[in-house]
């Protein structure tokens, strides 16, 4: 036991629960185990295992974050699928030629579902979720733009890639790892996302492309690609400059094709050279998985692909990622044959439905303002009234958690930053059980917020703000 007599308690053993220990001590854990180094020898699985379930108490309940994009629930079988290959090497294809097969069927899947020119014949892969996609995009775009003019790229020309302000923080990071001038556009007024014209006007004979959001992280709104793509042929007729536009549809590419398919925004459009989408997103896969495709073999240059032969054949990669477990990858299959496209438009069918239902709910209280309805992405920002002076959408935020919701609550970027929001996110298992459960907890929230005479918590005290 530990003892009380100050100073001395900190040299002498601190024993934890007896019912973690073990009769014998070579097998179990009698004093707390370090936190920073490794112990001086083993311990019993099923203690250690106890142990750290112990501290992932601490954890917030998935299925009640509705911060996050990524998927928080899968169908048991998919669970015992993903369990029994997560010791599969995906890089390793003549070692495991029927997992690289899976993933093979899904780019054709994809290169269907997006209209590619020969869907049959795509040209994409599995990433380690949307990000080392953006960024396998963004290298294609530099080197096509590096390739036009070796004139203007050897006086030093600098490249830079137009966006908008809204767009995920891994196009920043790719523009700072690979030297490329970002060209953000702001925020105007009401327009929360990209505009087709203010694109336009931000390109020149460097800009290596446009990339244009299907389904914006901060308030789930589309970006009007083909609007995009329109200004952008205005702007090559003036000047000749032909600028490529690379669609970043880490939602909204597996919502669009099912609930919007008259929406006109990926391989019809011929100015789109690539697109990524996020499998663990709306594709129902558990966190680790993303997809590319380009238009073609043209958009991809070859110079980008290694061939290595130290696995046993000669494998093509073009992924920054190497090893990883094939399991996502057979997960994503799995859900496509479990779904097909029936069952994918019926199951984001009923989560934009949640989406709506929740979104009108929470205008019914009269405090709120929406910024967007669910009705594009199922997800939804919202702020408080211009009356309500007592509480603000941080104080919302804290008190929800206090219930259990993780809801996150943050300030718009440039040039908004005046409109502080909060945003939910509406995934596969959210049900609208729930969702009439998160407006009933926020009703009974509400006297006690009023109660206050002004706001408490401020953007310093903002959740973390998940992707």
């Amino acid at each position: 036991m530990a003892s009380r007599d100050g100073g001395q308690s900190a040299r002498r053993p601190v024993w934890v629960n007896p019912l973690f220990g073990a009769a014998d001590p070579a097998s179990g854990i009698t004093t707390v185990p370090p936190r920073h180094r490794l112990p001086d020898g083993p311990a019993a699985p099923a203690t250690v295992s106890r142990l750290i379930r112990d501290e992932l108490m601490l954890d917030g309940n998935p299925r009640l974050n509705l911060a996050t994009f990524v998927t928080t629930w899968m169908e048991p079988e998919a669970h015992a699928l993903m369990a029994g290959i997560s010791d599969r090497n995906l890089v390793d294809r003549d070692e495991y030629p029927a997992t690289a097969e899976l993933e093979r069927r899904c780019v054709p899947m994809l290169g269907h579902l997006w209209n590619a020119p020969d869907p049959d014949a795509s040209v994409g892969t599995s990433t380690v979720g949307s990000s080392e996609a953006c960024m396998l995009g963004g290298m294609a775009l530099k080197r096509r733009w590096a390739r036009r003019d070796t004139g203007r790229r050897a006086a030093g020309a600098r490249p830079n890639l137009v966006m908008g302000v809204n767009v995920q923080v891994c196009w920043k990071k790719f523009c700072n790892y690979w030297e490329v001038e970002p060209r953000l556009v702001p925020m105007r007024g009401d327009r929360f996302h990209l505009g087709a014209e203010e694109a336009a006007e931000r390109c020149d004979e460097n800009t290596i492309g446009v990339v244009a959001v299907l389904g914006s992280t901060m308030d789930g709104s589309y970006e009007p690609v083909a609007g995009v793509c329109a200004a952008l042929d205005a702007l090559e007729e003036r000047t000749g400059w032909s600028v490529p536009v690379h669609v970043d549809a880490a939602s909204g590419g597996m919502i669009a094709p099912f609930l919007d398919p008259d929406l006109v925004w990926d391989f019809r459009l011929p100015r789109v050279a690539s697109i990524n989408v996020s499998g663990h997103k709306y594709g129902m896969v558990y966190p680790g998985l993303g997809w590319i495709l380009w238009r073609d073999r043209d958009a991809l240059p070859g110079d980008l692909v290694e061939h290595v032969d130290y696995l046993g054949g000669d494998v093509a990669t073009f992924t920054l990622n190497f090893s990883r477990s094939g399991s996502q990858v057979v997960a994503q299959y799995y859900n496509f044959l479990r779904l097909g496209h029936a069952g994918f438009s019926e199951v984001q069918g009923a989560l934009r439905r949640v989406a709506t239902h929740l979104a009108g709910q929470i205008e019914d209280l009269g405090c709120f303002r929406l910024l967007t309805r669910g009705d594009q992405l199922p997800v939804f920002a919202f702020t408080t009234g211009d009356d309500v002076t007592r509480f603000n959408v941080y104080d919302v935020s804290r008190r929800l958690r206090e219930w259990g919701w993780l809801v996150p609550a943050y300030a718009f970027p440039p040039d908004r930053e005046d409109l502080h929001v909060l945003r939910v996110v509406c995934r596969n298992g959210f049900s609208l059980d729930l969702a009439d459960r998160l407006v009933d907890d926020l009703r009974g929230l509400l006297p006690w917020l009023r109660r206050q005479s002004a706001p408490i918590f401020g953007p310093d005290d903002a959740t973390s703000f998940h992707h």
